[in-house]
């Protein structure tokens, strides 16, 4: 069949001989797949990073036990122990400005306290079930991984703004290839088996795109909305308070309070404010507190409060020094947009639902990576059928896109090995070299070795994890997490031997002779 645009006829039902849909024009379907193609092209290593960063960010909490697994691990704690170790915390930190105290939680099942000294330096404590500080944390690696992802580790303006563009350009590269292939749904279980190797890598992928389709669309949704905040708030102020953004910001606040940098005559009391909360929503749970100006008379903290079975990040609420409840924000009792707003954070990282939720978002992300490599990969090979091969782009498309999993290998077994880690250094480093190596060589040898490299780094993580606290972890979910990067090591590792790794069929189809069709783009 001939699948070019200009005969792409629209179907007819079979009683009556009319189209189910109208047919789509010609010139709509090219425009549509220039506009997917120069999108994705355009933004195609920002995007791929962004997703594969986001993969490995579903499990951020995770990591954090793995990375400090020697616990405690507690399930609950009292008000009097969280108490307790605020003022364990200022009596180390006196001069804190404000202090972040995590609660136990399903996902992160600790109690810690985090603040800064008056050198600017950063120091999170763990706590017992009775509050007593029992060491300091320190997940260097669980820190970096995470800001790669929300700010790619450039300031926290221009970082944000960057992933919630590379967010909308992800979004329009999503419907602009929906629109570009007017077959695409319904052709969304047909594949091509044993003919062309390219044919098969494009049926694939389309169809993943058309499967993880919803989440593709919420997750960049949410991440360009996440992304561009600071800009959203921008012009929310500038339409509705002429400019001031404090008045614009301060709705999302929740009752403020006054600043008065004088002694109080008391520290603030955090479990009067916990046993408040508590006894006003019987039903939620605090997850963490803001204290802020301990010891001055504006001192106050900002609680949150999540409720089991809602989408939501949970309620604000405020107490003063003495404990009083002030008020709350509104982002589970107030309007729809509070509602809405308030469900964008679990929503994009999948913290909602517990464990198969989340490896729901970590396959589903890892199918988004896969579409991103796979159509550079694809037009790539129908340049070469044109006439006119990038050989160097091939080899380094393929030695970027997996240069991401031996980067992130390497700078977790350096973070384990040396007494002053710097995580986001040893990653550049491992992705330049990566990178390098697609000066030579073949995309299928590059992709092999760069692949067995990934495995071996792997395999050393998890050993080398385990050689340093089997004697002390306490959480089990350390030997569950060094089991998996064990399996992941060998799976990865297996794909370097089958007879098809030969073919490269797990980075790019670009050995292989017959092009992709216009539907099958």
């Amino acid at each position: 069949m001939d699948a070019s645009p200009d005969k792409i006829a629209p179907k007819k039902s079979r009683a009556l001989g009319k189209p189910i849909w109208p047919k789509v024009p010609a010139d709509f379907v090219r425009a549509m797949l220039a506009g997917h193609s120069a999108l994705g092209l355009a933004f195609a290593a920002l995007i791929y990073l962004v997703c594969f960063s986001g993969s490995v960010a579903v499990f951020t909490q995770e990591f954090s036990r793995w990375e400090q697994p020697q616990g405690p691990v507690l399930q609950e704690v009292s008000p009097q122990a969280v108490d307790v170790a605020v003022q364990g915390a200022l009596a180390k930190i006196p001069q804190a400005h404000d202090l972040l105290v995590r609660l136990p939680t399903p996902d992160h099942p600790r109690l810690s306290i985090h603040g800064d000294d008056a050198a600017g330096g950063e120091h999170t404590y763990v706590a017992d079930h009775a509050g007593r500080l029992v060491g300091e944390a320190r997940t260097p690696w669980t820190q970096f991984q995470a800001e790669l992802h929300t700010v790619l580790h450039l300031p926290r303006a221009w970082g944000g703004f960057v992933v919630g563009l590379t967010g909308v350009a992800l979004l329009s590269s999503l419907i602009s290839g929906v629109l570009s292939h007017p077959r695409v749904l319904k052709d969304a279980f047909a594949f091509r088996w044993g003919g062309s190797k390219r044919l098969q890598e494009a049926d694939l992928h389309n169809r993943i795109s058309v499967w993880g389709l919803p989440f593709h669309l919420v997750v960049s949704l949410t991440g360009a909305f996440l992304g561009l905040t600071t800009i959203i708030v921008g012009v929310l102020a500038l339409a509705t308070f002429k400019g001031d953004a404090s008045k614009a910001y301060a709705l999302f606040q929740g009752p403020t309070v006054k600043d008065d940098p004088r002694p109080a005559a008391k520290v603030i009391d955090v479990r009067s404010g916990l046993d408040a909360v508590a006894a006003r929503s019987p039903d939620a749970r605090a997850t963490y507190i803001y204290v802020e100006h301990p010891g001055e008379r504006g001192q106050h903290a900002i609680i949150n409060l999540a409720t089991d079975g809602r989408l939501s990040r949970g309620e604000t609420v405020v107490v003063d020094g003495a404990g009083q409840i002030l008020g709350e924000v509104g982002y589970e009792s107030g309007s729809l947009g509070f509602r809405v707003l308030s469900a964008m954070t679990p929503l994009h990282f999948g913290w909602f639902g517990g464990w198969p939720v989340k490896v729901a978002y970590f396959l589903l992300g890892l199918g988004l990576t896969a579409v991103i490599s796979s159509g550079v990969a694809i037009w790539l090979a129908r340049r070469r059928d044109k006439g006119r091969p990038a050989p160097g782009l091939e080899r380094l498309w393929v030695a970027f896109v997996w240069s991401q999993p031996l980067a992130y290998a390497f700078s977790a077994l350096v973070v384990f090995l040396s007494a002053t880690p710097v995580p986001i250094g040893a990653w550049a480093m491992a992705t330049l070299a990566a990178c390098a190596s697609s000066a030579v060589g073949t995309p299928s040898g590059i992709s092999t070795a760069l692949r067995r490299t990934t495995a071996g780094l792997l395999a050393l993580v998890a050993l080398a994890h385990t050689a340093l606290y089997a004697p002390a972890m306490a959480d089990a979910l350390g030997w569950l997490i060094d089991a998996a990067l064990l399996v992941a090591a060998l799976g990865l590792a297996l794909t370097t031997v089958s007879p098809r790794s030969t073919s490269d069929h797990a980075s790019c189809p670009m050995d292989h002779a017959q092009a992709p069709r216009f539907d099958d783009r």
